[in-house]
């Protein structure tokens, strides 16, 4: 039963086992990279502005891709301007997007809320010469140059439904609580974590999928009413950040821990606490500021006329994978009770 399963979370474990804090952390040294494949490209603009914008502003997983983009910028000479919406809005991504086209942006760079609505603004930015590239979450291919993913999805789908198994003895209800009904990232992970289900643990079941709307109070009262509405429940998959903080808070108040397992995607701060108190048992996650220096890097290439390749070597981030349109930044890392003090983010 365990067989495909444990290919997965052996894969991680290799790669959480020792400590490889250094990865992740954000102080990036000042080595140079040497690819031999590269060539050097004249540049053909004395400054190139470079505009960032994430799903919503101000949660912490979005405010460390951020810090990650400045550092870049700084590096790279490039200015940055990092800039998102109060709410995972579409249509307020749509209106930032808008004001960066008339400020002449050189490059927009987007993790989109829905991947067909910005397709009018970011064609219209194509057309004003504005390079355009997504991040973090795609949109249609058409809309874009290339997208910079920081996972493969099926790992991280596959992966996750593996660790709650794990805690759950491959029996029992479960739910999965994400964050916009639109996002497609998210979307794309729940696929892979129901086909791993679906495959490997016929004895578990998924009672339902809630949206948050990447908003942490509505998660925790989403938490709180799956508890009344299935009484039986024995695990959460939290995907998008703010979700596994939330569920685990609402077990904790409920008198649950042990009796509710709490896995998914978040950051190590923000769940240091629950993952020493048994309110969760297994996060996942990249490092969030090394995408944000990653797409800041790749997006000045391009405008050096300079397309990702597979085994790029990228100075601060190592060689990434490029499969036909879509960068892939590496391999996700477990955070447990064990190992959450040795990172910082």
């Amino acid at each position: 039963m365990l067989r495909m399963p444990i290919f997965f979370i052996l894969f991680l474990f290799i790669l959480s086992g020792c400590d490889h804090s250094a990865e992740y952390e954000i102080i990036y040294n000042d080595e140079e990279s040497i690819d031999v494949n590269t060539k050097p490209v004249e540049n053909k603009k004395d400054s190139y502005t470079i505009a960032v914008i994430p799903k919503i502003d101000g949660i912490p997983y979005f405010k460390a891709v951020e810090e990650g983009a400045l550092e870049a910028g700084k590096d790279l000479g490039v200015k940055v301007i990092y800039t998102g919406p109060p709410t995972p809005s579409s249509e307020k991504q749509e209106e930032i997007i808008t004001k960066l086209i008339e400020k002449k942006v050189d490059v927009i760079a987007v993790s989109a809320n829905d991947p067909y609505k910005l397709g009018r603004v970011l064609k219209k930015a194509k057309l004003k010469g504005i390079k355009v590239i997504t991040w973090d979450s795609d949109t249609n291919a058409s809309y874009r140059s290339f997208f910079v993913n920081m996972i493969d999805p099926e790992i991280i789908g596959r992966h996750v439904m593996d660790t709650l198994a794990i805690e759950m003895e491959e029996k029992g209800e479960f739910a999965i609580m994400t964050g916009s009904p639109t996002a497609a990232n998210l979307n794309t992970w729940i696929d892979w974590i129901q086909i791993q289900q679906k495959e490997y643990y016929p004895t578990m079941k998924l009672v339902e999928v809630e949206y948050t709307n990447e908003d942490i109070h509505k998660a925790y009262k989403v938490t709180q009413n799956l508890f009344k509405k299935y009484p039986d429940l024995k695990g959460i998959i939290g995907i998008s950040t703010v979700n596994p903080p939330a569920a685990a808070q609402a077990v904790k108040d409920a008198g649950k821990i042990g009796k509710v397992a709490v896995v998914g995607t978040s950051t190590p701060n923000l769940m240091n606490e629950y993952l020493q108190e048994g309110a969760a048992q297994t996060i996942t996650l990249w490092s969030p500021q090394k995408l944000g220096y990653l797409t800041v890097s790749l997006a000045k290439n391009l405008l050096n006329d300079e397309f990702p390749y597979e085994g790029q070597n990228i100075k601060n981030i190592g060689r990434i994978k490029f499969t036909g349109d879509m960068v892939i930044m590496g391999e996700p890392i477990d955070f447990t009770k064990g190992n959450v003090n040795q990172y910082d983010f």
